[in-house]
């Protein structure tokens, strides 16, 4: 494992967060929920069929001793719950009828606890599709205070000999917003920013990418999105280091830097790579896994009130120990 990661272990240990897990009766997470309570990750809460969880404890050889196993069916404040939902969807038509209906769902029931205060965060996405549970996220749990935009972004964890750089990257948005504006950008950019902070443990160098580098791509339209979007950043928030529009080897290779940006803030050592547009961003982060050899985590949700993450339903345990951490690194 690289140390990044290894790190963000540590430190998410010392924090004692309380993470829940909504999909308990796959192998996957289960060992996962199992592993991340013994190395001391955080605590972990299983919402799901009694029945089904203990079922697949028994088949996989695992002892549930430790972990807070909640099952919406019998579970005591499940009414509770649901009377909070409506109060938090009835302009959206929520029902007390329905809301009976919705809570009884493992990933309703767990980001209500996260609603609630009752955990500090959860991690879902093993067995349910990306939009599900970025629209329970939004719905339940909302965009954080100043934020109109939930984003997503990879960690991007560099340790092999042949990186230029070692460490940490962030990359957004690489799985969620498909064709962002100006104003996006900005969001999406300074969620990146705070997600160097939280999981970096570095101050945030944001570079906001495109084909262009001051200026040289012209005035096509995608370069003056992104131009815009610097502008209104910098106006947005003055202390933050941004450089661009600029090209990836400008915000990467200070030799570079320096040739195609003499004003350049970042000097080519940008930790948050902010892309243009999905298209981007996909195909950036899996060149960078693929062929880069970076160990890659995500796709991760930024901007929401509380923390939420979504996993690749390609996942396995270790993929889901790492997102239970930086679940719970993002709580605080």
């Amino acid at each position: 494992m690289p140390a990044l990661l290894q790190g963000i272990q540590q430190r998410a240990s010392a924090l004692n967060r309380h993470i829940v897990l909504s999909e308990p009766d796959d192998p996957r997470v289960l060992r996962a929920g199992v592993e991340a309570l013994k190395r001391g990750v955080a605590h972990i809460t299983l919402v799901g069929s009694r029945a089904a969880v203990e079922a697949c404890a028994r088949q996989e050889g695992l002892s549930l001793e430790g972990l807070t196993l909640r099952d919406p069916a019998t579970d005591p404040e499940t009414a509770a719950l649901a009377q909070r939902l409506v109060e938090r969807r009835q302009h959206k038509g929520m029902t007390p009828e329905k809301a009976q209906t919705e809570i009884q769902k493992p990933l309703v029931f767990a980001n209500m606890l996260v609603t609630e205060g009752k955990v500090d965060g959860s991690v879902s996405g093993a067995v349910h599709t990306t939009a599900d549970v970025v629209r329970t996220a939004i719905q339940l749990i909302g965009p954080a205070p100043g934020s109109k935009l939930v984003s997503s972004f990879f960690l991007a964890a560099l340790d092999k000999p042949h990186h230029p750089i070692q460490g940490g990257l962030i990359y957004t948005d690489c799985g969620l917003v498909i064709n962002p504006s100006s104003e996006e950008l900005v969001d999406i950019a300074r969620a990146g920013a705070q997600s160097a902070r939280q999981l970096l443990g570095e101050e945030p160098r944001v570079a906001l990418l495109s084909f262009s580098t001051a200026g040289s791509g012209g005035h096509h339209p995608d370069v003056l999105k992104v131009k815009k979007a610097v502008t209104l950043l910098r106006e947005a928030d003055t202390g933050l280091k941004v450089d661009g529009e600029v090209q990836f080897d400008a915000a990467m290779v200070p030799s570079i830097a320096k040739r195609k940006l003499p004003d350049t803030q970042l000097e080519g050592r940008a930790n948050v790579l902010v892309f243009p547009n999905l298209d981007a961003g996909n195909i950036g982060y899996k060149i960078t896994e693929r062929i880069g050899g970076a160990f890659m985590v995500g796709p991760l949700l930024q901007g929401l009130a509380k923390p939420a993450n979504d996993l690749s339903r390609g996942c396995d345990t270790p993929d889901i120990v790492n997102a239970i951490a930086v679940t719970a690194l993002q709580g605080g």
